[in-house]
C-alpha cells in the first residue's frame, strides 16, 4: 500500500471516528433525523397505496358494471331472435362475446391488484410500527446515556475526591506537624547550648559541691562528738 493511500485510511478512520463521536454527542438530532426520514417515507408508501386502492377500486367498478352490461345483454338476445331480428341479435351476440373477454379480463386485473393492494397495507401498517418502535427506542436510548452522563459525572466526582487526596492531605499535615516539633527542638539545643545554659550548669553543680562539703562537715562534727561521748563513759 502507497502512503497516499495510508494516509487517505487513516484520514478515512479519524473522520469517521470524529463522526461517529460527533454523532453520539448529537444522538437525540439523529434519531429524529431517522424518524423525520422514516415519516417522510411512510407519506410516498401511503400515497403509492392510496394509488393503488384507487386502482383496486375503479377495477371493481368495471367488473361490476360489466357484469350489469352482461345481464342486459343475456336478456335482450332471446327477445331479438323471437321477434327474427337477426341482424340485431348477431350484433347482441358479439357484444355478449366481448363483455364476456372483457370481463375476464378485469377480474384477472382485480385479482392482482387487489393481492398488490393487501400486501401494499400490511407494508405499510409494519412500517408505521417501525417508526414508533424507533421513537420508543429514541426514548429508552435517551435515558440510557442520560443514566451513562450521570453515572460517569458521579465517578469523575469521586475520583476528585479519592483517597489519594485524603492521603496526600495527611501527609501535608503530618510534614507540617513534623516541622513544628522540629523547629522546637531546634529551640531547646540552642538554649541549652547558650552561655546562660552553661552557667546555670556550672551554678547547679556548685550548689551541689557546697551541699556536699557541708554534709562532709557535718558527718565529721557528729563523728567527733559520738567518740567525745564514748571516751567519757570508759573513764
Amino acid at each position: 500500500m502507497s502512503l497516499w493511500a495510508r494516509f487517505v485510511n487513516l484520514f478515512k478512520g479519524i473522520f469517521g471516528l470524529k463522526v461517529s463521536q460527533l454523532e453520539a454527542a448529537n444522538a437525540e438530532a439523529v434519531y429524529e433525523a431517522a424518524i423525520g426520514e422514516r415519516v417522510k417515507k411512510h407519506r410516498e408508501l401511503k400515497k403509492a397505496v392510496a394509488r393503488i386502492i384507487a386502482l383496486r377500486n375503479g377495477l371493481q367498478e368495471d367488473v361490476q358494471e360489466t357484469e350489469k352490461e352482461l345481464v342486459e345483454i343475456n336478456a335482450q338476445i332471446p327477445i331479438a331472435v323471437e321477434e327474427g331480428e337477426d341482424d340485431a341479435a348477431l350484433v347482441l351476440l358479439q357484444k355478449k362475446d366481448q363483455l364476456q373477454a372483457k370481463l375476464v379480463g378485469h377480474r384477472e386485473d382485480l385479482t392482482k391488484v387487489s393481492a398488490q393492494a393487501e400486501e401494499s397495507k400490511t407494508g405499510l401498517v409494519a412500517f408505521r410500527g417501525e417508526i414508533e418502535n424507533l421513537k420508543q427506542e429514541k426514548v429508552e436510548m435517551l435515558a440510557k446515556k442520560a443514566n451513562a452522563e450521570a453515572r460517569i459525572k458521579i465517578n469523575e466526582t469521586l475520583d476528585g475526591l479519592s483517597t489519594d487526596a485524603d492521603i496526600k492531605a495527611l501527609e501535608s499535615v503530618r510534614e507540617s506537624i513534623d516541622s513544628l516539633a522540629s523547629e522546637a527542638d531546634i529551640e531547646k539545643e540552642l538554649n541549652e547550648d547558650s552561655l546562660d545554659a552553661k552557667l546555670a550548669e556550672i551554678k547547679k553543680k556548685t550548689a551541689n559541691a557546697s551541699a556536699q562539703t557541708q554534709l562532709d562537715e557535718l558527718k565529721k562534727q557528729m563523728a567527733a562528738k559520738k567518740q567525745a561521748q564514748d571516751t567519757v563513759k570508759t573513764i
